[in-house]
Order: structure tokens, then sequence, then C-alpha cells
């Protein structure tokens, strides 16, 4: 059984449904057990990767699901450069597998053409990464 933690930021909540849906597409399949949680923004996602990989719960891999929208302030690119960098920090200083399918856009037209799985399916295209990342981490570890 390949365990999986989705962490879905919440904060454009309609995006991140979108996000979520392709996502599940992919993952829902024989032998991948699914695991939700929400937090309010993309920052927050680094820190429940960071607990749960510290934690007894066995997750093989994990999904990053958030949309970042360039406002009227700089706070967009702390979001988006920090939370990229602690996921790439996770990922390599613990061996972890992550799909990061935080997307960073400039307006909501671009989020919905990432975020709908009949588009881009960046949701999708997250939990495919995290699967293939698994099993590389598997084929390289025997």
């Amino acid at each position: 059984m390949t365990k999986i933690l989705i962490i879905e930021a919440r904060y454009y909540e309609a995006i991140s449904d979108a996000l979520l849906e392709g996502a599940l597409e992919v993952l829902q399949q024989p032998g991948v057990e699914i695991t939700k949680v929400n937090v309010p923004g993309a920052l927050e996602i680094p820190h429940v990767i960071s607990y749960a990989q510290a934690s007894d719960a066995g997750f093989d891999g994990y999904v990053a699901l958030g949309c970042v929208i360039r406002g009227e302030t700089t706070h967009y690119d702390y979001v988006c450069e920090e939370s990229a960098r602690a996921i790439m920090d996770l990922a390599v200083n613990h061996q972890l597998a992550i799909g990061n399918g935080i997307i960073t856009v400039e307006n909501e037209d671009q989020a919905w053409a990432r975020a709908d799985k009949t588009k881009k399916n960046k949701g999708g295209f997250a939990a495919d990464a995290v699967l293939k990342m698994i099993k590389m981490r598997k084929e390289l570890s025997a």
C-alpha cells in the first residue's frame, strides 16, 4: 500500500477544489491510500509535511496543492519563494517524495487555466509526480 498525504491550501477555495479534483483522479487507484488535510495558505503546507514526516504515520509521499495569485504588494513574492524553497528543502534534506502543485500566477484566469483538469491539470501533474518519485526512490534503494 502506498500512503499519500495531500495538503491543500484553501485560500482560493474553488481553485483548490479544481486542483484536488485533478490530483484525486490520478491517485484513486488500487494500492494507493489517500489522506487529505487542509491548511489556510501555501506557507503552511511545508509545516504539515514536516509534521507528518516526523510522525509515525508512514506516508510514502506528499502532494502540495494551492494557489498564489499576485496582488498589490510584495507578499506574493515571499509566499511563492518561501513555500517552494521549504518544499524543496524537505524533499532534498529528508529524501521525501513531494509533488508540488502550488500554482503561482498573475491573475485568476491563469489560475483556472492551470487548475482545471481539462486544461493544464497541475493537480494531476503533482499527483503523477509524487507517484513517479516514490517509484524512483524505491528503485534507487533496491
